[in-house]
């Protein structure tokens, strides 16, 4: 039994509209939809999403073809920014490398990485839990509490350096596989267009 972490592909920026509520972009949607059509998900598949709209669409393009249920819950969100709100380009990555770099500590009033952390591993484990038995699950979210998942199953210290544009693409549109029994990462960061169809063997 494997798992799989996606996040959503490019997103649609608007300033003026909180992170959380932003869609896809058109471009996101076309990758999305390209994913969906290869067919690498079984029929059998259960996917669960986070409560923000990105993820939302994400997870209802893939499980379309399927006719998937899809689980949300907002224990799967990216960690909370809402104390800035949208901070663009080098001002993003000033915070998201402090972030990473201090998980013990708020940056600008942003959720703590260490508990971040804490609450998708709780997640997935609910989830997992939740889950009917031998069922491939799919889990769509983000490239922050991505990362802090990944870190997690592959025994890491937190460390923007396993953040998914450091080894996926640009963008967002990246996943690993894992063992959600076990806890152990299968493989890194990749593009969802990388995903071999062997990736649940």
């Amino acid at each position: 039994m494997r798992a799989l972490y996606i996040t959503h592909p490019q997103v649609e920026i608007d300033p003026d509209v909180a992170v959380p509520q932003w869609g896809l972009s058109s471009v996101g949607r076309d990758r999305a939809q390209h994913f969906a059509q290869r067919n690498l998900l079984p029929s059998s598949v259960q996917i669960f999403s986070s409560a923000e709209r990105k993820a939302i669409e994400l997870a209802h393009i893939i499980g379309a073809p399927l006719g998937a249920e899809i689980i949300s819950h907002s224990s799967m969100d990216e960690n909370d920014r809402s104390a800035t709100g949208f901070l663009a380009g080098p001002h993003f990555d000033e915070h998201a490398n402090q972030f990473f770099a201090q998980p013990d500590q708020s940056v600008a009033g942003w959720e703590r990485a260490v508990d971040a952390q804490a609450r998708i591993v709780a997640a997935i484990r609910t989830a997992i839990a939740f889950a009917e038995p031998d069922r491939s699950l799919i889990f769509c979210g983000h490239g922050g509490v991505g990362t802090l998942l990944k870190c997690h199953l592959g025994g890491l210290p937190i460390s923007r350096s396993q953040d998914q544009q450091h080894l996926g693409v640009a963008g967002g549109g990246n996943c690993f596989i894992f063992d959600p029994h076990a806890e152990t990462l299968e493989s890194d960061w990749m593009a969802m267009e990388s995903l071999p169809a062997s990736w649940m063997e």
